[in-house]
């Protein structure tokens, strides 16, 4: 009788250990796409050579990430935030939300400041590492996905090249842009005219990485967005989060 239980009892534990390991793993709550799982996980055979769009926001946290987040999610969509250094409870709840959410939580710098970033490699250095540190402590993820403040094509930076450099030797992948609607330019454009901007950018090529704004001022670009949306999937575009698997765009480049 005590063998029969035995048995029963090592048979129940095998089964039990065999469903344990069936079910799918999440090594971290904290995921970023361009981390973890990359574009492979967005893509299918049938789309791979799909038309490709990048929904970007910098700048932010703002007023309106909340409102942006909630137009992403209703329409299915993940973009990347290239972010700046905030200390405020709603700004730490946004980085959070941003990287719960499934979106790329890229860096932009911690100041903003160009004339304090690109006085020397060791202050872009020091603004760098503080804000890719002060991401981490708040989301447990470190990001490795940067865009320089004005692009890599800036002129406050003199000679971008050291710079360039240094990210590179970071293992930091910088992205710039190849469609923007020029919604920091003009705070007053209608969001009617600041989606044909980018559309027109977008139209004529089959990739592109978008540049928008994730400010106070920017309110018709967050407007405009489902809008802008809903004309991209209809046009067959594939809506996609930067990774460490794009292909990036760059103003200026060096061999690394």
């Amino acid at each position: 009788m005590r063998k029969k239980i035995l048995a029963y009892i090592i048979a129940v534990l095998t089964i039990t250990t065999c469903m344990i390991q069936l079910i799918p793993r999440q090594n971290n709550i904290f995921k970023i796409a361009s981390q973890g799982e990359g574009e492979s996980g967005f893509l299918t055979n049938n789309n791979l050579n799909q038309k490709k769009v990048y929904l970007t926001f910098d700048d932010g946290p703002s007023d309106h990430t909340d409102e942006i987040l909630d137009i992403l999610k209703k329409n299915k969509v993940r973009a990347t935030f290239f972010v700046v250094g905030k200390e405020t409870e709603h700004a730490k709840k946004m980085y959070r939300r941003i990287i719960l959410e499934g979106h790329t939580l890229g860096m932009h710098s911690y100041s903003h400041n160009y004339d304090q970033i690109y006085a020397s490699v060791g202050a872009f250095s020091k603004d760098l590492m503080k804000l890719q540190k002060y991401l981490y402590d708040l989301t447990e993820v470190k990001s490795y996905i940067y865009r320089f403040p004005g692009g890599s094509s800036n002129h406050c930076a003199g000679d971008i090249k050291p710079y360039i450099r240094y990210v590179n030797q970071k293992g930091i992948l910088y992205f710039d842009w190849n469609a923007l609607n020029e919604d920091a330019i003009n705070f007053n454009a209608s969001s009617y005219e600041l989606n044909q901007k980018i559309l027109k950018d977008v139209r004529r090529q089959k990739t592109s990485i978008v540049l928008m704004h994730d400010l106070h001022e920017t309110k018709n670009t967050v407007k405009g967005l489902d809008s802008l949306i809903k004309t991209l999937k209809k046009e067959g575009y594939q809506i996609l989060p930067i990774t460490t698997n794009t292909k990036p765009i760059h103003h200026v480049s060096i061999d690394k």
